[in-house]
């Protein structure tokens, strides 16, 4: 058994699942976290009652998180208790036409053909191909560390990138099964998830759909944070001593070697080995040296990044209704804001936004008789985000949601946060506080996205939603472990 020390840096998903897998393996394993709370972008807190998710809220992919957890002999079961939402979520396309996803995938056929007649035979097969593409895509594709093209050249694989159209637009892709507007705006609605507009999305990510149509959409009662609970849990069993409030201000190195990392207030700890999970941009250009950076500031001002958002945590003193635990406004026009957020950056005009209600699953999240609501609206990066701003775009969107829900729910709001840029930048030191990473363009798949091992400095790492396999929960719990496997292959 390995006899190393590793020292990984952020307790977000990446960070915890490479640590977690590190430790498995009988490494010596210390994980560090800048905030007082383990989990990233996945952290909770509480206020007057209320119990919020700070960021993801969709538990898709249930496969990968019973993979992860079964590498250490568990289930999910043994940390959260899990259950599966029906409607998955409903879609608000204007006045009067709210459309909720049934779980049920011969009453979503139904659906389908209810808006778009002789639709069924056409959905059937753009679920196959989707069901192709997830098995090869997150059963085996998301895996390789995309260190050389030579992982991808082997006939069959070259065969199955073919036929998972990964040089068509999923844009182009999902067209050719449907001509319901509709239809299309609610298959194109997952690459959101991925940071770029549908024409610039391979069609490889209908995938996205085969998770959302017939894995579902889930829910961890108690909240998302209760998977990292069970992650901080799992790691600690194993072995990992996590230490939050831990800044990290440098990684020491000496003759390409990183030989230590060394805290804020000064606190040094010796490392073998370093995995950085924090944000990949903040470690390269903040935390080494000059010479042992990876990419220069051109690189990355020339990436194409994922939004960021703004997002309001309120707490409502009384039910409402016209509500399910997730709903998605597209009752503006997406192209335009789209546009605003990567074509000509700016804040839209008429921006689409979603809306997650966690109460009316889970009583735990808010006082008896109350809401717990978080609005979020995807934003260009890099935009300026004083309170001013974001008091306009709350009124903006409370007048839609006020309107198309038919009640008053301003005058009952007992708790009001915003988050947006200015707040991921000081918390995950985010590259131009985006909240997603990058985007999974065609040029930033694979061996196109940053490298997960540094080109300089022999034993430093990387983890996390800017590196492989990219931006979403499933992926970086994959991302975590698939850094461990590189660095026990290297330094065992």
């Amino acid at each position: 058994m390995p006899d190393k020390k590793v020292v990984v840096i952020g307790a977000g998903f990446a960070g915890l699942s490479a640590a977690t897998h590190l430790a498995h393996i009988g490494y010596q394993v210390t994980l560090l976290e800048k905030n007082t709370t383990p989990g990233g972008r996945a952290r909770k807190f509480e206020a007057e009652g209320f119990v919020f998710d700070m960021g993801p809220s969709w538990y898709w992919m249930p496969d990968v998180f019973e993979t992860y957890f079964g590498h250490f002999g568990k289930k999910p079961s043994d940390y959260y208790d899990l259950i599966r939402l029906d409607p998955s979520y409903t879609v608000v396309f204007g006045e009067n036409q709210f459309v909720e996803i049934p779980a049920n995938l011969s009453k979503f056929r139904d659906l389908m053909e209810s808006m778009e007649p002789g639709v069924g035979p056409n959905l059937d097969e753009f679920l196959k191909q989707a069901a192709y593409k997830y098995k090869v895509g997150i059963q085996d594709l998301v895996y390789r560390p995309s260190r050389s093209i030579f992982e991808f050249t082997n006939p069959r694989l070259l065969a199955d990138v073919v036929r998972m159209d990964v040089f068509q637009s999923m844009s182009k892709h999902v067209r050719k099964f449907f001509k319901d507007e509709n239809i299309i705006r609610l298959m194109e609605f997952p690459v959101i998830f991925l940071g770029e507009m549908a024409n610039n999305i391979p069609a490889l990510y209908s995938l996205m759909n085969y998770a959302d149509i017939v894995l579902g959409t889930w829910y961890p009662m108690g909240g998302m944070h209760e998977i990292v609970k069970g992650m901080v849990q799992l790691a600690e069993e194993k072995g990992v001593k996590v230490h939050l409030g831990a800044d990290v201000s440098q990684i020491n190195i000496k003759n390409g070697i990183a030989k230590s990392v060394i805290l804020a207030n000064g606190e040094i700890f010796d490392a073998d080995i370093v995995v950085a999970g924090a944000d990949y941009h903040h470690v390269d250009d903040q935390l080494l040296a000059p010479e042992y950076r990876n990419y220069d500031e051109k690189y990355w001002d020339r990436r194409v990044m994922a939004p960021s958002s703004l997002l309001f945590y309120l707490g409502v003193d009384k039910k409402l209704d016209n509500l399910t635990h997730h709903c998605l406004f597209f009752d503006e026009q997406m192209g335009p804001h789209a546009d605003a957020i990567y074509k000509n950056p700016r804040w839209p005009e008429k921006p689409l936004f979603y809306l997650s209600a966690a109460s009316i699953t889970d009583p735990s999240v808010a006082p008896q008789g109350y809401e717990n609501l978080v609005i979020l609206i995807p934003l260009a990066p890099d935009l300026e985000d004083g309170e001013a701003i974001r008091e306009k775009y709350f009124n903006m969107v409370m007048d839609r949601l006020e309107k198309l829900t038919k009640q008053e729910i301003r005058s009952h709001i007992i708790f009001k946060r915003s988050y947006a840029h200015s707040d991921f930048k000081e918390d995950y030191n985010a590259f131009k506080g985006n909240a997603y990473g990058l985007a999974n363009t065609l040029f930033q798949t694979a061996i196109l996205k940053p490298s997960l091992k540094s080109k300089k400095v022999k034993n430093l790492y990387y983890t996390g939603q800017l590196t492989v396999p990219g931006p979403g929960v499933p992926p970086t719990l994959i991302s975590g472990h698939v850094v461990a496997r590189e660095v026990h292959k290297e330094n065992n």
